[in-house]
């Protein structure tokens, strides 16, 4: 086999355990044979479509069996795979496929709408349902070829494997590169990191879209030879049934996502007995939100990463989940990580800088953007995170917030991740996110965005009180806003943008 990318794994996988069962959504279970069979046949309709190595074949919907047979179908061709945000208006989607250069889109019936508001679409658009005019439907597209054909299109791991558009917080998005080696790399050190078996039933709840979900449980879990369990998109209830009905035994999920499961009624007699490991990742998790997860008996690992680094660049060893509880972790076996000041000198323990990774996992750069490529890197090749963190002496990474999320109040930093870690511990507090704005004494001061528990009455003047002596007064926020809920990325990531645009007006 001359595929030594992603696009050859369906074909190994089916030599090896063509009987086992490879996905599961809703009713439909699929084998590793028939993901070979129904990839091998998506490959030739895109061949005959005029996809060729190197081309980009676009996918725009919610987390569907369809995701994964489209993604490798493309990587049997030796095409890049682009994976889109469901949530994302029609301007918005019509940017990332021009940006691209998109020959295909397959989009869920979900998002038809937005696709029709295209004023411009790629040359082949498949509909998984209803499709419009000049649009294919998925699956007679796939049963129109009759026997499946092989193909063997040489592809090395320094082939370019996928362009994943980063969530555009700051402006236009950029299309980060990720090579078929940063991926396998990447499978590499999930693998050193935890003992995934080959029974791994593993629940996919987070939107594929995003660069964990599928690179840190489906991949793996693929390669592995376990078992996906997929979800259309995230449920509280349902992820409960799941779990039940499954077995679950490996999860992932952002902490917002944790931090529901905990609000639910039915945490506390839920039986959770299947699930040996869950991984958070996005976002710092607050060390009372793990305490509860692990006063369940249950292992919570937090790892660190970002789109360009695959994305796993620390991860917190099972074995270390308790003891060192809120960290990052260590950096991942295949790949360095620093911690830098300004000048790109290591900072002492417990000093703050910013987070630099170097390893075969990160990124060569950004889709048609060598500007954005040559900002990113330092000299040696490592990648500029934009992350603030502290190494402990045992070599612990504990991340300390975005740098661009930091703010000075009264000449001191504020690093909104501890006042929201802090507010966190409130009995109250359901979630927080705090975000510095404008002062006239002070320059900046924190405003706080607070979620309460259900059935809970929290105040500004009570979370004032209940910070006080826990924090140093300048971190503690001057304005306290009780909500509903927060604006979140399409990974379920906190806009602070947003909120700093809501707490101006």
């Amino acid at each position: 086999m001359r595929n030594a990318g992603l696009g050859g794994w369906p074909a190994r996988r089916a030599l090896m355990t063509p009987d086992r069962t490879a996905f599961v959504s809703g009713e439909r279970v699929v084998t590793f044979a028939e993901v070979h069979e129904r990839t091998t046949r998506l490959a030739a309709r895109l061949r005959r479509a005029g996809v060729a190595a190197g081309d980009r074949v676009a996918y725009l919907g919610p987390n569907h069996v369809a995701f994964a047979e489209t993604l490798f179908a493309a990587h049997v061709l030796g095409a890049v795979f682009v994976p889109l945000n469901f949530r994302l208006a029609a301007p918005e989607i019509a940017y990332m496929l021009a940006d691209s250069g998109a020959a295909v889109l397959v989009h869920a019936p979900e998002c038809a709408a937005a696709v029709r508001g295209l004023r411009d679409t790629p040359a082949t658009v498949v509909a998984l349902a209803d499709p419009g005019p000049g649009e294919h439907a998925y699956e007679d597209w796939l049963a129109e070829d009759g026997r499946a054909e092989v193909i063997d299109v040489p592809v090395t791991l320094d082939d370019p494997a996928l362009i994943l558009y980063t969530s555009g917080t700051t402006g236009r998005p950029k299309g980060a590169v990720l090579t078929h080696g940063n991926l396998v790399w990447n499978c590499y050190n999930l693998l050193v990191g935890v003992d995934l078996r080959s029974d791994e039933v593993t629940l996919v709840s987070a939107p594929l879209f995003h660069v964990a979900a599928l690179n840190q449980t489906l991949l793996p879990t693929f390669l592995k030879g376990g078992r996906s369990v997929i979800m259309p998109s995230w449920d509280v209830d349902r992820c409960y049934d799941l779990i039940a009905e499954h077995g679950v035994t490996w999860m992932f999920g952002v902490t917002t996502m944790f931090a529901a499961l905990a609000r639910s009624p039915r945490w506390a007699g839920a039986d959770l007995s299947s699930v040996r490991t869950l991984m958070a990742g996005g976002a710092p998790v607050p060390p009372a939100l793990i305490r509860t997860y692990q006063e369940r008996g249950l292992v919570f690992c937090q790892g660190y990463g970002l789109t360009e680094t695959a994305p796993g660049a620390t991860f917190l060893e099972p074995s270390q989940s308790v003891r060192k509880a809120g960290s990052a972790g260590v950096p991942v076996f295949f790949a360095n990580v620093r911690v830098v000041r300004p000048d790109l000198t290591d900072t002492a323990p417990g000093e703050p800088g910013e987070v630099l990774i170097q390893g075969p996992n990160v990124t060569p750069g950004y889709w048609n953007n060598p500007a954005a490529t040559r900002a990113a890197f330092a000299e040696g090749g490592w990648f500029r995170s934009g992350d603030l963190a502290t190494r402990d002496t045992d070599g612990h990474l504990h991340i300390v917030d975005r740098a661009k999320d930091m703010f000075i109040s009264g000449g001191e930093n504020v690093y909104p991740a501890e006042v929201e870690g802090v507010l966190a511990e409130h009995p109250g507090v359901a979630e927080a996110a705090v975000v510095g704005v404008p002062d006239a004494t002070w320059g900046e001061v924190g405003h706080a965005f607070v979620i309460p528990r259900p059935g809970a009455r929290v105040t500004g003047d009570g979370l004032r009180g209940f910070l006080l002596g826990r924090l140093a007064k300048y971190k503690i926020p001057r304005y306290f806003d009780v909500v509903e809920d927060l604006p979140r990325t399409g990974s379920g990531k906190i806009r602070k943008p947003e909120l700093r645009a809501r707490a101006a007006r």
